[in-house]
């Protein structure tokens, strides 16, 4: 992509309705817009990032064995009523009446939708288990939307559902997806710790949330640094195979929210050197809720014996558009964004310092037109801003990976490759340079 044909809005000047560094950044690199209180544009920059993300999580959906859908946005209130869920949400869920005077809600979650799809379809127990997620946009009407997309009111989520016959068959469910989600993060370049949490209005009696270690984060939280080395399960994870190991040896180091904080044990388990008391972003959370939905909406399948028995549920959710934020928050400098490759909205940028000059022109074009050949998503910054410019704009906007091309350089047949996340410089031939970012 040139630089010159790309919309990317940069702002010099840093927004003053920005709080948080992620919210900051987003803004200035050009990623968003905001049209109303909590409620945000993404442009190409910030969509490309949102949709690599998007991808990873879905590619570990499908890994754990789940199978995609894709509900609506808007959901018929008399569903909520069946679970007793539609007065007890409270104001945060936006209430619609069409012109056919029916009630619609503009879906906060997806558990009753998902439920009523459910027992429209299964009514055997030889069709479980069952795990099914979408990736959809979804609206809380937050009192007070700040930190950007970190707490708005507009946000694009995974939610997952799980189906089973009995709570031993759900809680391998809930391993399943604990597992996903260990990798799901660590994928992204994250290390997210899942602590235990306070079920909220989805209910249930068991969740974890997996939080962002991060000054900024709006949760007080509890943990033994020790599972800051814990290791997270590699591709080659069967998980048709026991995983009870892998969840005990993440949950039996101690890591809690504020919420279910147990100071006495907290004290008691947790040497004073390993006692870690700081603040976390939550970018996903885990339940399992037995029967509560199955048993008010009628979820039933019939059972060996042909008993009809109420399904055990569990939901899995992931909060997409966030986590674009809570990247930021943990890879950045006073400079920019510093984005981990697999989520970067491009691997490369050329930047051209000397644009009209015919040895620099032609040899970026070149090398512009090699690695995209090669597949690799490049950014060519052939605009005829100063050098300076251009070094500022891609330390905010935070590419893996720098490619300088001057005059100097081009005469002792060099290029310079820059690496954003340690700032790491070298002298490389072109072709070095474009066997590196091929590697």
């Amino acid at each position: 992509m040139r630089l010159s044909r790309f919309f990317l809005p940069i702002l010099k000047e840093n927004p003053k309705e920005a709080e948080i560094v992620s919210h900051r950044l987003m803004l200035r690199a050009g990623m968003i817009r905001q049209e109303a209180a909590g409620i945000y544009a993404w442009l190409p920059l910030g969509l490309r990032v949102l949709k690599k993300i998007e991808q990873i999580v879905r590619e570990e959906q499908n890994r754990a064995g789940a199978l995609e859908v894709l509900m609506p946005t808007l959901q018929l209130a008399d569903l909520w009523r069946e679970s007793g869920r539609y007065d007890a949400y409270g104001p945060e869920m936006l209430r619609i009446t069409d012109r056919h005077k029916r009630e619609l809600l503009y879906g906060p979650t997806n558990e009753e939708m998902i439920t009523e799809i459910f027992r429209a379809y299964v009514k055997s127990y030889r069709s479980l288990p069952l795990n099914l997620y979408h990736i959809q946009w979804k609206f809380r009407d937050e009192q007070r939307p700040r930190f950007g997309v970190m707490r708005g009111r507009e946000f694009l989520m995974k939610d997952a559902y799980s189906f089973d016959v009995d709570e031993t068959a759900a809680r391998r469910s809930y391993n399943k997806m604990f597992v996903a989600y260990l990798r799901t993060f660590a994928r992204m370049g994250l290390k997210a710790i899942p602590m235990r949490a306070e079920t909220g209005p989805i209910g249930g009696d068991l969740s974890h949330e997996f939080i962002v270690l991060a000054e900024t984060g709006e949760s007080a939280v509890y943990c033994d640094r020790d599972v800051l080395d814990l290791p997270v399960p590699g591709e080659e994870i069967d998980y048709e195979t026991d995983l009870s190991s892998i969840i005990k040896q993440w949950t039996s180091v101690y890591a809690a929210t504020e919420d279910v904080h147990d100071k006495a044990r907290f004290e008691h388990e947790v040497t004073a050197e390993k006692k870690l008391q700081t603040r976390g972003i939550e970018v996903g959370q885990i339940f399992y809720f037995g029967t509560k939905y199955s048993e008010a909406m009628k979820a039933m399948v019939a059972g060996p014996d042909g008993a009809e028995l109420p399904i055990h549920g569990g939901s899995y959710g992931v909060g997409v558009s966030r986590l674009v934020g809570a990247i930021i928050e943990a890879c950045h400098d006073d400079a920019g964004i510093k984005w981990p490759e697999a989520v970067a909205p491009f691997k490369a940028v050329i930047l051209n310092l000397k644009q009209g000059a015919e040895d620099t022109d032609a040899e970026c074009e070149r090398l512009y037109g090699e690695l995209s050949a090669r597949g690799i998503e490049v950014l060519y910054d052939d605009t005829d801003q100063r050098a300076g410019a251009k070094f500022a704009a891609a330390d905010l906007i935070g590419i893996p990976w720098q490619i300088l091309v001057g005059p100097k350089g081009l005469a002792e047949g060099k290029l310079e490759l820059k690496r954003r996340s340690d700032g790491e410089r070298e002298n490389l031939s072109s072709a070095d340079v474009v066997a590196r970012l091929s590697s």
